[in-house]
């Protein structure tokens, strides 16, 4: 038994640091990743931990700051490097890995928890998760605490668990907003209804538990609009009401509504567990029909906690259904109620067999072997990407004292910003001609879409050589034509 336990632990080491192969090798891509990894290198840059910059002009409204104070600071301890903007997250995610094993161990054992971690590392949007940057790790971080907080606490009245319930509760307004609260709120409303019981609830420390996370999270949210007025307005009304109410939202400042289908947000449920919640779903309808009629009279199917588990691995689903402007990421607190469940099913193996163990095997390494390969993929054909880091690294390697700023006609994107730290500059098509024709520099790097480059080229009367192409945009050296 020991060994088996040593073996499955050695698996999920290395499930888990092999993710920081491709983080350290795969440039930073357009557009989320980028984004936020350049609002977190304008708050290393500036000094300023109250108010996250969408670029040096414009506050960004759209997240609280707690993922980009981790990023600035990872800035800080490493440089400015694609590593360092994703180490954060890789951390968020051994803290989840470790609430998962502690919870799952004391419901069940080491092994049913070990299980329960190598799922969770294993699915989809998890292991991508686990080194991207984003704010749903912290996200996911608080609610996973806060879930996990509340059966401890339930089973051990009295402990510092009940406190920890309401520090989850701060790391997810700190780190999303109030939909941290509607995450872990909803389903213990609906686990109190569905067991018709609430007095146990009422010995956790509500009244002091509150204002330990308003003591926590508020002082932000105030400043933060005493800094930038309307703030909390577009915040709370915009980001956290008109986005999910209205498919088509167009008051977004910083990008643009992702309008999907009604009920979009099952399918995300299903890409995001992937390889795992097909396989669950199998074995829950295999116990079910299996066990049905052997189960002894007035033996529930689920216990108190594992009802609580369920319900939080739904309750995104069943929130969002009805919501439009949603991303796939929202699925990422779902997956981890969802892998304890998972591991509880699997305590009693399914009919041994090669084609099952094979099976298990396989899903255990898919994403992970995936990830590598498109690493690899990532680290031989940069130019094959949504980014900008060989362009800017080129224009670095190749301008002179004589060269100005690296251009971009049209908004430059968030990548360009990044690997340039913040000195890529922008004009439109018109101004091009005049551009070249005022300036004192000899030499001019422009870099120009793609589907524009023929247009572009013609029409400039100076002497024009293409230093280099990518997927999206091609970058010019323009030598201007003197008497």
């Amino acid at each position: 038994m020991l060994k088996r336990l040593d073996w499955l632990l050695w698996l999920l080491a290395i499930i888990v640091v092999s993710r920081l192969f491709s983080m350290a090798i795969v440039p930073l891509l357009d557009t989320t990743e980028a984004r936020y990894a350049e609002v977190a290198r304008i708050m290393a840059e500036s000094g300023d931990w109250i108010t996250p910059w969408f670029n040096y002009g414009t506050p960004f409204w759209g997240k609280p700051p707690l993922s980009f104070w981790t990023e600035a600071i990872s800035f800080k301890l490493f440089g400015v490097t694609e590593f360092a903007a994703r180490l954060p997250s890789w951390l968020a995610n051994l803290g989840m890995l470790g609430l998962i094993y502690h919870l799952t161990k004391k419901l069940a054992d080491q092994r049913q928890a070990l299980i329960a971690t190598l799922i969770f590392s294993t699915m989809a949007l998890s292991y991508i998760m686990s080194g991207a940057v984003l704010t749903d790790p912290f996200l996911a971080l608080g609610t996973t605490l806060t879930l996990a907080s509340i059966i401890l606490a339930l089973r051990q009245p009295g402990s510092h668990w009940r406190w920890w319930i309401f520090v989850g509760l701060a790391i997810g307004l700190l780190a999303k907003g109030p939909l941290a609260l509607v995450l872990s709120g909803g389903p213990l409303l609906l686990w109190v209804i569905w067991r018709r019981q609430y007095r146990d609830l009422l010995q956790l420390p509500w009244g002091r538990g509150v204002l330990l996370t308003a003591l926590l999270s508020l002082p932000w949210y105030i400043v933060a609009e005493l800094k930038t007025p309307g703030f909390i307005n577009y915040f709370i009304i915009g980001e956290h009401f008109l986005r999910f109410v209205d498919p088509g939202w167009s008051g977004d400042l910083y990008g643009s509504a992702h309008d999907k289908p009604y009920g979009t947000i099952w399918l995300y449920w299903l890409w995001a567990s992937l390889p795992w919640g097909p396989i669950v779903a199998i074995m829950a309808v295999y116990r079910w029909t299996s066990a049905g009629s052997s189960r002894p009279a007035g033996r529930r199917w689920l216990t108190d906690e594992q009802r609580l588990l369920l319900l939080s691995a739904l309750f995104p689903s069943l929130f969002f259904t009805f919501a439009g402007n949603i991303l796939w990421t929202y699925q990422l607190p779902a997956l981890i109620p969802l892998a304890i469940l998972a591991a509880m099913l699997m305590a009693k193996p399914v009919p041994a067999s090669r084609f099952n163990q094979l099976g298990i095997a396989l899903a255990t390494m898919l994403m992970p072997l995936a990830l590598i390969l498109i690493g690899c993929y990532a680290y031989l054909y940069p130019e094959k990407l949504n980014t900008e880091k060989m362009l800017v690294a080129h224009y670095n390697e190749f301008k002179d004292n004589s060269s100005r700023p690296l251009t971009y006609i049209g908004k430059p994107p968030f990548s360009a910003r990044f690997y340039s730290n913040g000195s890529v500059k922008t004009a439109p098509f018109s101004e091009v001609e005049r551009l070249i024709d005022n300036s004192t520099e000899a030499t001019h790097f422009i870099a120009i879409n793609n589907e524009e480059r023929e247009q572009i080229i013609s029409s400039l009367s100076a002497q024009v050589k293409v230093e280099l192409a990518n997927r999206r945009f091609t970058l010019l050296k323009i030598d201007r034509l003197t008497n």
